[in-house]
């Protein structure tokens, strides 16, 4: 559940954490776009350092660090995935490319963490509304976002429990294992039903839905670093176009090679 932690807003004061989640956003899908764009090592892995001190201006180093390792296992998955396939198709064991595609896996990983660590529910639900976006979209994408997490919480809190009355679930084999989760998926899902079913109560208590024109006590508005998070974004997505199709990226091999 380590990596659900690494999605989780934290509340730290730093200039990251006071960007416009709008400028925040643009910014991870232009990193987003521009790891798809590229299959090579070297421009990948600028990619992953250049997202490095994003997290340690804001503060996050063992959220991030977390979030990184809960997605060491599925990157572990995506990297021998590749490897063999790539084996089957060409009959070559393809090091390199397999290394990029789980590399690109990470850094879409990472990007991401940085921008939910970083980025409050409520500010993320205002600046979805201020970009004109229907409010019950956005209660609902915000409501996710803030229970995933709990959801997290609470599946590590069963599998504890469950552990300390005696159940076994790494022993025995695939099947066996499947059906030792049984225990905890019943309680965690009847938790999230009737977790829901509060939910509900609260939002027609407070008459959720009566008012179609909805008023906010605070205003997004950009400021100076946003401005320049937003130019650092389009210089990075302009210069990404041009370098793919007018650069020659070369393999990692041929640099060692030289």
């Amino acid at each position: 559940m380590s990596m659900f932690d690494g999605f989780k807003f934290r509340v730290v004061s730093s200039p990251v954490h006071r960007l416009d989640p709008r400028v925040k956003f643009l910014y991870v899908c232009v990193v987003f776009g521009v790891a798809i764009m590229f299959n090579e090592l070297l421009p990948l892995l600028l990619l992953f350092f250049v997202q490095v001190p994003f997290v340690l201006v804001a503060g996050v180093q063992r959220e991030w660090v977390r979030s990184m390792r809960g997605a060491s296992l599925l990157a572990l998955i995506i990297f021998s995935t590749n490897l063999i396939f790539t084996y089957f198709s060409t009959g070559i064991w393809n090091l390199e490319y397999s290394l990029s595609m789980t590399l690109r896996f990470i850094v879409l990983v990472e990007s991401f963490s940085v921008f939910f660590l970083t980025t409050s529910p409520d500010r993320l639900s205002l600046a979805l509304e201020q970009s004109h976006v229907p409010y019950e979209l956005c209660f609902a994408f915000t409501t996710a976002v803030r229970f995933v997490p709990v959801l997290a919480e609470e599946a590590q809190t069963i599998m504890d429990a469950q552990k300390a009355r005696g159940l076994e679930l790494e022993g025995g084999n695939f099947i066996k294992r499947v059906r030792n989760y049984i225990p905890i998926l019943i309680p965690l899902i009847v938790n999230a039903i009737r977790r829901s079913l509060e939910l509900a109560e609260a939002m027609e208590s407070r008459a959720w839905g009566a008012s179609e024109r909805r008023t906010n006590l605070y205003v997004l508005k950009m400021r100076g670093g946003d401005y320049s998070l937003m130019a650092i974004s389009l210089f990075m997505l302009g210069f990404a176009v041009y370098a793919r199709f007018s650069i020659p990226v070369p393999s990692f091999a041929s640099l060692l090679s030289l």
